[in-house]
């Protein structure tokens, strides 16, 4: 579950005065997993603390490392057997009895659903809709005279078979994870009360409750359900991922026309009488869940992202196969467009202004589009106007992340070939790219093909290649290509202010060219001032 769908906390307190106790706990976000893990030590407390130090970190380390194919529920089984053999056997080795023993819950979050486990009496309980359930089994003994001892624990014997549960989460759910030390000092209908509130704060209520001298040491993690992770939720679906695509096939009443891209995984449709597009899984995505994950974010996007530079897309409810489906946008891509002319200088700014103020949108969901250029541009006309959309979802990617294969050679900022994030900075850099062949046809640092290491030489005046481009905008375009990121525009809002406003914008001048060139009238008034000075200097000579 992703950092924005989850809150967590957790805290821990040792017994009566000690300064170190036997418990120990972490939460980690682990890809798409959430993972809470509680361990309290028995025994000796210096071995008793170390096994459950061990416990936790031996998990965390293991599912950071899991293999793809394995389910989670083999992984926790697995992963436990692991540690408490290595345990167990270290134990019988140095003391000749088990002396490495914990007890465990762990729970872990993948979309919507819970995975559970525990050995021992350390307890995982759930809220929902103000009513705490206990989700975990107490291994422990009921006979007189036994009872309270554990029945199960980690280290204490050869195998362990550890009580696992899964259950359905939903928004506004909270988990809690404690060692017995929480719950035989506090009621559940104080736990329930006090959950909102968060671990920090039941855990030293119940210290206060017993005048700061707690019997055990105590410890909560708690876990706030402030949404579902739709992508693993659609990533889990169990969906047909069709190897081939022909056309009239017939999928869930969509019939496939005609193919629109060559590897035939994108395909003009027909439902009722409507056209739509359908764009299907790749064939890769059935082997390699890396490409299974990228395109449901995809698709994920391409649903949430309801805005006007994008086409309308939804996700089917009742899908058999995996594909999303699209609006049919009417027209040409600007690539091919500019095959036979160029874009006007009012359809540049308006097409400029779009991209602007789509990356502006994308920003309030901490996202980029990746991949700005002429070939994800549609162009349409609607009464006698010309309409631009993007399209391709599928380089949308998270701003800041560090991504060197997203986006297009001929429209990366130099930046991004060595390795840098994705900001607004790089993005307008793309918009000016594609900015300047709209209005020129040409690249201004020629086209980069994959793999290769550019050299940002000197870009030719735009207004060397179209007469048409007014100075101001001429301006606007290099400080978008700018190769220096320090001299580019940082921000959407600084290019979308200066092409709303050109009598406001400052001309831009090229340090590397010579003073001539980048500002003939200034060089020519300097020019002036020192012949000026020199007539001066020998006028008294000349007398």
């Amino acid at each position: 579950m992703s950092k924005q769908s989850i809150k967590t906390s957790g805290f821990s307190l040792s017994k009566g005065k000690t300064l170190k106790g036997d418990d120990y706990f972490d939460v980690k976000t682990i890809g798409n997993l959430t993972i809470a893990i509680v361990c309290d030590g028995v025994g000796s407390a210096d071995e008793g603390a170390e096994a459950a130090r061990r416990v936790v970190t031996h998990l965390m380390s293991n599912f950071k490392n899991r293999p793809v194919s394995w389910s989670i529920e083999k992984s926790i089984k697995t992963f436990t057997q692991s540690i408490n053999s290595i345990l167990y056997e270290e134990s019988m080795v140095n003391y000749e009895r088990p002396e490495l023993v914990t007890t465990l819950a762990i729970v872990i979050i993948e979309g919507d659903r819970l995975y559970g486990a525990n050995v021992g009496d350390s307890r995982i309980y759930m809220q929902r809709n103000g009513v705490l359930s206990q989700l975990s089994h107490d291994h422990l003994m009921e006979e007189e005279g036994y009872v309270g001892v554990l029945t199960q624990a980690i280290g204490i014997e050869k195998e362990v078979s550890p009580y696992y549960f899964e259950n359905i989460i939903n928004e506004k759910d909270r988990i809690l994870l404690c060692s017995d030390g929480l719950y035989t000092i506090m009621e559940d209908d104080e736990l329930s009360n006090l959950l909102p509130n968060g671990a920090h704060h039941i855990v030293k209520k119940a210290s206060k409750d017993r005048d700061d001298n707690l019997p055990d040491d105590t410890t909560a993690v708690v876990i706030d359900i402030l949404g579902i992770d739709q992508v693993s939720k659609l990533k889990e679906q169990k969906l047909i991922i069709p190897k081939k695509l022909e056309e009239g096939m017939v999928i869930d009443g969509y019939r496939l026309d005609k193919s629109l891209i060559q590897n035939n995984r994108t395909w003009l449709c027909s439902n009722k009488g409507k056209n739509y597009v359908l764009k299907f899984a790749p064939i890769e995505a059935i082997d390699d869940p890396v490409i299974l994950d990228l395109y449901v974010k995809e698709a994920w996007n391409s649903k949430r992202l309801k805005a006007g530079f994008f086409p309308k897309s939804v996700i089917p409810k009742n899908r058999t196969y995996r594909y999303y489906v699209m609006q049919v946008v009417d027209g040409v891509d600007l690539k091919t467009h500019l095959k036979t002319r160029k874009l006007s200088v009012d359809d540049s700014i308006n097409m400029t202004k779009m991209l602007l103020k789509m990356s502006q949108f994308l920003l309030k969901f901490d996202l980029v589009h990746g991949d700005i250029k002429p070939e994800n541009i549609m162009i349409s006309e609607r009464k006698g106007k010309h309409i631009f959309k993007v399209i391709d979802f599928g380089s949308i990617t998270e701003i800041y992340s560090i991504n060197s294969t997203a986006g297009t050679p001929s429209y990366l900022a130099p930046e991004r070939f060595t390795g840098a994030t994705i900001n607004e900075s790089s993005e307008i850099f793309a918009i000016g790219v594609t900015l300047y062949e709209s209005l020129t046809q040409k690249f201004p640092y020629g086209e980069i093909e994959p793999f290769q290491q550019p050299i940002f030489k000197t870009a030719l005046s735009a207004t060397k290649l179209n007469k048409n481009i007014p100075d101001w905008l001429n301006s606007v375009i290099f400080r978008a290509i700018e190769p220096n990121s320090e001299k580019r525009y940082k921000n959407y809002s600084e290019m979308l202010f200066e092409l709303s406003n050109p009598t406001k914008v400052k001309p831009y001048f090229d340090s590397t060219k010579p003073l001539i060139e980048r500002n003939p009238e200034l060089f020519y008034k300097i020019g002036f001032i020192i012949e000026f000075i020199i007539i001066l200097i020998l006028l008294p000579m000349i007398g």
